[in-house]
């Protein structure tokens, strides 16, 4: 049975991150430049990303004023009516500063502590992902209407394409480096696009077999997840655990569990 609250906050998400999502494209200032950093000098944000963080939780208050909202670029409360949207109001900061496509907006709804909704729309590659919890995945794009999503079929690991990130502390980026190495001889080869957001939904539309990063947020995974769960993809952290800061896995049944082990076994976790 479709939940009527769940298509209003599917209807939400989508206009908001279609209406950041153009600001983001239309909007970027040709001498575009650094506004702040975090974790270190080369995690940056700029105004645009607080900009479009503004469009979306004022979109929000305004058609939801109970709800709790966690954004990446500061936006927090709690609200009263069990649902928080969770917000990357520019997932690839680095790529939209530099004029790389690969950037997206994340938006995704949570219901008494579940994620229901999630829509990640990427503007320079024309596409719009999303999916409902319980009702598949789809993306929109330059074709028409909407198509449904479905991960590959699993190749054996050594024919298998995965997505990783790095972080932006020197430290665990040399870490990260060593894990990847191990990786790449077991695999096809490995991708770096630069946004965890588009990099789910590319597992979930088969175009990846399979993705993982250390030190991913709340709002960098939520939407993408439940995109992926919904195109069949398996998602986790460790073993016997869901995604997190330490660990996120997504891939294809059959490409996740052996790479969710080597991972294990190569301690790509948080020490």
């Amino acid at each position: 049975m479709t939940d009527p609250l769940h298509t209003d906050l599917l209807e939400l998400a989508q206009e908001a991150a279609r209406r950041a999502g153009a600001l983001l494209r239309d909007g970027r200032p040709a001498d575009l430049a650094v506004a702040a950093t975090k974790s270190s000098p080369i995690d940056v944000v700029t105004e645009m990303d607080i900009a479009a963080e503004k469009l979306i939780t004022g979109l929000i208050a305004e058609r939801r004023p109970d709800d709790g909202v966690l954004g990446e670029e500061g936006a927090a409360s709690e609200g009263t009516s069990g649902v928080r949207w969770v917000i990357d109001p520019l997932d690839g900061t680095v790529n939209y500063l530099y004029g790389l496509p690969t950037w997206a907006v994340s938006i995704a709804a949570e219901q008494d502590g579940e994620t229901v909704v999630g829509v990640v729309t990427a503007p320079m590659r024309g596409e719009t992902f999303h999916a409902v919890r319980g009702r598949g995945a789809w993306a929109t794009g330059t074709w028409d209407g909407e198509r449904g999503l479905a991960c590959r079929p699993a190749p054996p690991l050594d024919q298998a394409l995965v997505s990783t990130g790095f972080n932006y502390v020197a430290e665990v980026r040399a870490h990260q480096a060593d894990v990847a190495q191990r990786l790449i001889p077991l695999l096809r080869d490995i991708r770096r696009g630069g946004s965890a957001a588009v990099d789910l939904c590319d597992v979930a539309a088969g175009r990846l077999d399979g993705y993982y990063e250390r030190g991913l947020h709340p709002w960098d995974l939520a939407a993408g997840d439940l995109i992926a769960r919904e195109a069949g993809a398996l998602t986790g952290g460790r073993p016997g655990k869901g995604p997190s800061g330490d660990l996120a896995v997504a891939g294809t049944p059959g490409v996740f569990e052996p790479l969710q082990r080597l991972l294990e076994d190569f301690g790509a976790w948080h020490d």
